[in-house]
């Protein structure tokens, strides 16, 4: 059992930072909560497939700034940082992750794996990241680092197969 896993605090989703923080409720799985909330994402991202790339990174900017703002006040709530329950960071890395990706299942699939292969394993800076900045900040910036290595891959693996 890791330490994200320890506690059961007491979460409260009639409050909107903690309805947002828990990725609508998808972090209250009983078993692979950041699974569940990087899936929790969908919907998310099929809507940011429609807007142009300017708009999508300014949603991806702003699901950051406000994950921020409410994992870092769900953690100070419930008196315990980065509980796994908090998913809102896998909401906005997988977003990021699929920043300029065709909305297609290969894709969608290959993305959730990179993306939920870095989160977990946390490969170096990610692991630095996430051990050493705390707050909102820290629960947002190891995600969104995973999201952008996994984009990194993605991005490649689409080109690569355009000029196929």
């Amino acid at each position: 059992m890791t330490s994200r896993q320890k506690s059961t605090p007491k979460f409260d989703l009639r409050k909107w930072t903690h309805f947002l923080a828990l990725g609508f409720g998808s972090g209250l799985a009983p078993k692979a909560p950041g699974t569940f909330g990087t899936l929790a994402a969908l919907p998310l991202i099929f809507l940011q497939s429609l807007l142009n790339p300017q708009w999508a990174m300014v949603w991806i900017l702003f699901a950051f700034v406000l994950g921020c703002y409410v994992c870092g006040q769900t953690a100070k709530d419930i008196g315990e940082h980065d509980h796994g329950a908090i998913v809102w960071d896998e909401v906005a890395g997988y977003s990021l992750a699929m920043w300029c990706i065709p909305f297609e299942w290969q894709y969608l699939l290959i993305g959730f794996l990179l993306f939920r292969f870095f989160d977990i394993v946390k490969p170096w800076p990610i692991r630095l990241l996430d051990k050493t900045i705390h707050g909102g900040f820290g629960i947002m910036i190891d995600d969104m680092l995973a999201g952008f290595f996994s984009w990194l891959i993605l991005f490649a693996l689409v080109q690569w197969q355009a000029f196929s």
